[in-house]
């Protein structure tokens, strides 16, 4: 491909340019159509963010990020497949095929009256700038590294390489101000800081405390999408240590961290609850690292579990106790439920997470008139409860063999010829009538909870 002129005043251009030796072939293809269409039209276009630091410390990127002089409407004009979203943040998805390249405007920091006290909050963040500009007002110095495909050039404003290289997580700019501007940004340095392996700034470290109570004021979708993007890290443990250290547990999950206690805790039985909550996530990080990514409703089951099984008294190794699977399901949804609602969580992912909860014991009963293990494996949530039980066995060391068997079972039960399922299906019906005798069903909430295979 040509190499494109480059439209860029030098006199604007006050950068530190690095040569770079990635291959060409290092770079995703359709990035580079993106980059190299918008260039051909007069505009500065850079790969930029979270790629940029991935390709150079040798990572393979999830996605790619590019950061224009276009804006909005500009880069959709030149690209049919893109279309503009955001509001807090306009920008536009490229989509080619299933990948998106999400394509942003280069922006400057909002403007700022001078008034004592101004809540530094940033509610819109739309003020088109410079490449320089934009440098400046991203969160973190190691996420702030543009990189032009085609010159090989990497373009350093903020001293993000030389902390790229050291291993230091530091904010852009005063570390107060940016995390009073968004709270959120203490996530996101947990998320680097245990993900990359990175020790983070001192000033840094000390603004996410001071600032973690500012989480309740933030946006609650993107705290949520925080969360789980922390849980299917593959460094969930650490993460939520971190978390629990700086303050934010308390403020986004304060019934997890009422459950293990606060980090100084003297307590045994403190130290005792807090370790049954690590193991559940150093097995969550064992299920991502063999390359499977937990569902939502799985992700909320592991944070809510040993929560529940405490309040209904149940064994944390066989979650066997006097109450009832509709008690359990009860349990759980009166933590899980308001949980959901205040993050916006999916509905239907709360429920299951819940569901997955109340159907652990069915995992370790064996096959009585009232259980059929065919229609079990068949319910629609089976595959969440399976995968927690996974989660459950792997985290106390006990109980695989149950697990693989199940797994086999469910295999074999998705196979069943639907006269067979449809057989099954009567007898229950016919055994559940003999037990009523009431001249009524139960409604299919209580079905579902009581007796788990009721339903398919």
């Amino acid at each position: 491909m040509p190499e494109p002129a480059d439209p860029r005043p030098r006199a604007a251009r006050s950068p530190r340019i690095i040569p770079t030796d990635l291959p060409h072939n290092a770079f995703d293809q359709n990035a580079l159509r993106v980059v190299s269409r918008l260039q051909r039209e007069g505009n500065e276009a850079y790969l930029v963010g979270g790629c940029v630091r991935d390709l150079l410390l040798g990572r393979r990127p999830k996605d790619y990020d590019v950061a224009t002089s276009a804006t909005p409407r500009g880069v959709k004009a030149l690209f049919y497949n893109g279309r503009i979203i955001g509001r807090r943040f306009k920008l536009v998805h490229v989509r080619y095929g299933e990948q998106v390249v999400e394509t942003a405007t280069f922006r400057r920091a909002p403007e700022r009256s001078e008034e004592p006290g101004e809540d530094l909050l940033i509610v819109e963040d739309n003020n088109w700038g410079t490449a320089q500009e934009d440098a400046q007002r991203r969160d973190f110095t190691i996420n702030a590294l543009f990189l032009d495909p085609y010159r090989r050039e990497i373009l350093d404003y903020v001293g993000g390489l030389e902390d790229l290289e050291a291993g230091v997580l530091r904010t852009i700019g005063d570390p107060y101000v940016r995390m009073a501007e968004d709270p959120v940004r203490i996530l996101r340095a947990v998320k680097f800081a245990t993900r990359l392996g990175f020790r983070i700034d001192d000033e840094t470290w000390d603004a996410m405390v001071e600032h973690a109570p500012d989480l309740a004021r933030s946006a609650k979708p993107r705290v949520m999408e925080e969360i789980l993007r922390l849980l299917r890290s593959g460094t969930a443990l650490g993460a939520l240590r971190m978390m629990r250290k700086c303050g934010a547990l308390r403020v986004i999950l304060p019934e997890v961290e009422r459950y293990i206690g606060p980090h100084d805790s003297a307590d045994p039985a403190d130290h005792d609850r807090a370790d049954s909550v690590w193991r559940l996530l150093e097995a969550l990080d064992s299920l991502v690292h063999e390359k499977h990514m937990p569902s939502s409703a799985v992700c909320v089951a592991a944070l809510f579990l040993r929560i529940v099984e405490r309040e209904v008294d149940l064994d944390p190794r066989t979650h066997h106790g006097e109450r009832s699977a509709r008690e359990v399901l009860e349990a759980a949804s009166e933590r899980i439920d308001p949980f959901a609602v205040e993050y916006r969580l999916a509905k239907r992912d709360g429920f299951k997470a819940a569901r997955a909860i109340a159907l652990q014991r069915s995992f370790t009963q064996p096959q009585t008139k009232r259980f059929s293990p065919l229609l079990f494996a068949r319910d629609p949530d089976f595959p969440e409860a399976l995968e927690l039980f996974r989660l459950r066995c792997s985290a106390w060391g006990q109980g695989w063999d149950v697990y693989e068997a199940w797994r086999e079972r469910s295999n074999e039960a998705q196979s069943a010829p639907p006269e067979v399922v449809e057989l099954e299906r009567k007898r229950k019906r016919r055994r559940g009538r003999r037990r009523g005798g009431r001249g009524g069903s139960r409604d299919s909430g209580e079905s579902r909870a009581e007796s788990p295979s009721h339903s398919d």
